[in-house]
């Protein structure tokens, strides 16, 4: 698999909704018309339980850490793509909680997520891989097999030293494998009506003026589709930051040339 869409939804910095976005934006691709692999590359697999697969994260071998570490298990990657009512996943496992020293030893050791991917054989047209809150080598792995970041980020003045810390790693990363990894836009995420965060958005606005930045709102709603383990385009309920994530899928389907299947 190596036409699909690829994006890396990543801050280093825990709490800010990572996983909450990455799966509103899966949702709405999907409800957009498009076949979505959602890839948790979280040890802590946030979003493989957020989808309802906590079997999954306690599955016994192989699982994604063979895939990433063992080549003869990459081979066989498709089997451990498991269904959701709105995507395909390939769910995290406890066991990739042991998987960075593990890539720090092995050849290519940050290269092995891109292999992973293209041994898949089923044809999807965004794959979407939500990473650790933390730099490493899985957020590289990340950042070098999607070659684009989607960025969450929180309405506070501490995201503007996480994000400083993002883009030195993607500069770092750009000139040690001579390639570029292009900025799609920044998700402010969990905005309340504070003078802070409306600084933070007009701050945003300014340093993010080739890309998009969505405004998400803290809402109730957000979270109890997390725990149903669905976006909240799934989740029977109405909330007002559905368009909002309708628009981001909008805005990426111009950036990738993907045409909207559905309307």
């Amino acid at each position: 698999m190596t036409d699909a869409a690829r994006m890396a939804i990543s801050n280093q910095k825990g709490g800010v909704g990572k996983t909450t976005v990455a799966i509103n934006v899966a949702g709405a691709l999907n409800r957009r018309g498009h076949d979505v692999l959602f890839v948790d590359l979280d040890p802590q697999g946030n979003a493989t339980e957020g989808l309802g697969l906590e079997a999954e994260y306690e599955a016994e071998p192989p699982t994604l850490f063979d895939a990433l570490t063992d080549h003869e298990a990459r081979d066989d990657v498709d089997s451990l793509v498991v269904e959701h009512a709105e995507m395909d996943v390939l769910p995290s496992n406890i066991d990739m909680t042991s998987v960075e020293p593990e890539l720090t030893m092995a050849m290519r050791g940050r290269e092995r997520l891109g292999q992973v991917l293209d041994e898949i054989d089923a044809d999807y047209d965004v794959v979407l891989v939500d990473c650790p809150p933390y730099l490493g080598n899985l957020t590289d792995n990340a950042l070098l097999a999607a070659g684009n970041v989607l960025i969450p980020a929180l309405a506070e003045s501490t995201s503007k030293r996480a994000l400083e810390i993002l883009f030195d790693q993607i500069e770092v990363l750009e000139a040690e494998f001579d390639t570029h990894i292009r900025d799609l836009g920044v998700v402010a995420n969990r905005v309340e009506t504070t003078n802070e965060a409306e600084q933070m958005l007009s701050w945003f606005e300014e340093a993010f003026t080739d890309v998009p930045v969505w405004e998400v709102r803290k809402r109730v709603a957000l979270q109890r589709a997390f725990s149903a383990g669905s976006s909240i385009f799934e989740y029977e309920a109405d909330c007002d930051m559905e368009s909002v994530f309708d628009d981001v899928a909008a805005q990426l389907e111009r950036q990738f040339d993907l045409v909207e299947v559905t309307a």
